[in-house]
């Protein structure tokens, strides 16, 4: 696929011809450059309610200013600048107002989790997407032009004419947020990891990054072993960005191409046919063909379309620190300490029944296992992609907290359990209104929540200790891990039902990859065990506890024993 600064001379046709007032142009010409605007804008603002609005005047100025154009050469950089400025005009705008960004975004995708989502990134590629919501404001702007850069989509100097600095300058600048960034992505991998400290730092957090969580949290990392030590060598960003897709634009999206008042002022009282007037002629005649995946239709209204047949867009090999054989996704290995021989360990003590029907094995009290018992292979499930109402990391730390996952692909929940706080019985969260199918497929973290945590004290333990009291589990309630790994193929609702012992979930949807790699950490790595693998492949995996396909009006009221 040819990149934009590889195809620059087939664009220059293109361009002159959209000028001179051919219809079928100015439609491709939209078609092709709209995504590189949604992808500049989107990831400048983070998904914020605005990117359309930013999008829409970036377009509409691009297509209103077009015949000012001289050279149809310099087109990619004069709209990016176009857009650049727009950026920079909405932050001006939000200051003046004083707006919320917090209800702002109320209802906006965050742009981190769609590029995740609809790139299917993962591994390290995943975490350099979501470790861009932490930079603040200027420097996401700024690394909107730089991803775009590394991924051989603008060259350096139109970076630095977009946002008006030298080349020397932008050097600079983007080394400057290549290291916040860097700082961000050990942020994600930590927020990932199974490191009690941080997750009593995290106990009281809302789930929303922000400068100060981003300092509170780096400052953490700067002085803990377990979160400072890398797992895996770290890939730099700009290595894992060379040839990534553009995030496409979402079916749906509308582009009102309506000439803004100084270009109809100017069609209608001209007495000769300038670029204006060209182009007011050209927008209100009958729709055109689709082009690229986009119909513009008449009155100039653009339309973002794609066949059910559409095959997802997929991210190109990620490159590693060191190279090894891929492994099929179909034939996981076993972890390297495991025997050749070992199968798929489901919990021990879940309720079997020999059939295959779904649902006719349901979680139930259980054992610990050897702690230094290595688990079996984890069979690997289809993931097409798995979204969360909450987003990528949603925390969920009061009674009626809830989030939605659709899709296929995995989930992890890690639990916060604070008697501290609160002790006491412990009401325990439940799923609600599912539909298709939802698996316990692991669990991990290093321990079980009540392996001890404490070398001093033989008391405390992930559920408590004698000075502060215990989180009491309710009777037939298997016991919960650091994390628990869930598989959905279809939607589920989880609801925090807090009304006793304090308790807290993070929701976070993730990979196979990250389950494999959590629940193989093991005790010869600091963790106090390792995880377990409840996978049969099949459905006789079992169900969660508090399961049902109905909606309550108390999801406290589920059953324990899950009936679906």
């Amino acid at each position: 696929m040819r990149t934009y600064a590889e195809a620059g001379r087939h664009w220059h046709a293109t361009i002159a011809a959209a000028q001179a007032g051919d219809r079928q142009a100015l439609d491709e010409l939209v078609a092709g450059w709209l995504p590189l605007v949604y992808n500049i804008v989107g990831r400048a603002l983070n998904g914020h309610a605005d990117v359309d609005d930013v999008v829409q005047e970036t377009m509409l100025r691009a297509v209103d200013n077009l015949g000012s154009l001289r050279d149809p050469d310099s087109f990619r950089s004069w709209l990016v600048a176009i857009a650049m400025r727009q950026i920079r005009d909405r932050a001006r705008r939000r200051t003046d107002r004083h707006l919320d960004e917090s209800a702002a975004h109320d209802g906006a995708s965050d742009f981190a989790e769609l590029t995740v989502l609809k790139l299917q990134l993962e591994g390290q590629r995943r975490e350099v997407a979501e470790a861009v919501r932490w930079l603040d404001d200027e420097d996401r702007q700024l690394l909107s032009l730089w991803w775009l850069e590394v991924a051989g989509e603008l060259t350096r100097r139109e970076l630095a004419a977009a946002v008006g600095i030298s080349r020397q300058h932008a050097a600079v600048r983007v080394q400057r947020v290549k290291e916040r960034l860097e700082v961000s992505r050990g942020i994600v991998r930590a927020l990932d990891g199974a490191c009690p400290d941080l997750r009593e730092l995290t106990a009281r957090w809302n789930g929303r990054p922000d400068s100060v969580w981003r300092k509170r949290l780096a400052r953490h990392i700067r002085g803990c072993g377990y979160c400072g030590d890398a797992r895996e060598s770290v890939v730099p960003a700009e290595r894992l960005l060379v040839g990534i897709a553009l995030v496409p634009v979402p079916v749906g999206f509308t582009l009102s191409l309506g000439l803004g008042g100084k270009t109809a002022v100017a069609a209608a009282g001209s007495a000769s046919v300038g670029w204006s007037a060209k182009v007011l002629g050209v927008l209100t005649k009958p729709a055109v063909a689709v082009t690229a995946g986009a119909t513009l239709a008449a009155g100039g209204a653009y339309v973002v379309v794609q066949t059910p047949d559409d095959p997802p867009p997929r991210a190109a090999t990620v490159p590693t620190a060191a190279s090894t054989p891929a492994r099929p996704p179909s034939s996981p290995t076993p972890s390297p300490s495991a025997s050749p021989s070992a199968s798929p360990s489901p919990s021990p003590s879940a309720t079997r029944k020999n059939t295959a029907r779904y649902g006719g094995v349901v979680d139930a009290v259980d054992r610990a296992p050897d702690p230094d018992t290595p688990p079996g292979a984890l069979p690997h499930r289809p993931a097409s992609g798995l979204t969360s109402t909450g987003g990528a990391h949603a925390t969920m730390n009061h009674r009626g907290d809830s989030v939605t996952l659709s899709g296929q692909g995995y989930v992890l929940v890690r639990w916060q359990i604070s008697p501290q706080y609160r002790a006491g019985s412990l009401v325990m969260p439940s799923w609600t209104g599912l539909r298709g199918k939802v698996f316990h497929v692991a669990s991990g973290g290093g321990r079980r929540m009540d392996d001890p945590v404490s070398s001093t004290d033989p008391t405390s333990t992930g559920m408590g200790n004698s000075a502060t009291g215990y989180a009491v589990l309710p009777a037939g309630t298997q016991q919960m891990w650091q994390n628990e790994y869930f598989y959905v193929d279809g939607s589920v609702t989880l609801t925090v039902n807090e009304r006793g012992a304090d308790y807290g979930l993070n929701v976070f949807p993730t990979t196979w990859d990250k389950v494999e790699e959590d629940i193989t950490y093991g005790p010869d790595r600091g963790a106090t065990r390792y995880g377990l693998v409840r996978d049969t492949g099949g459905d006789d995996t079992p169900v969660p506890q508090y399961l049902t396909r109905t909606t309550p009006s108390d999801p406290a009221t589920v059953a324990q024993r899950s009936s679906v």
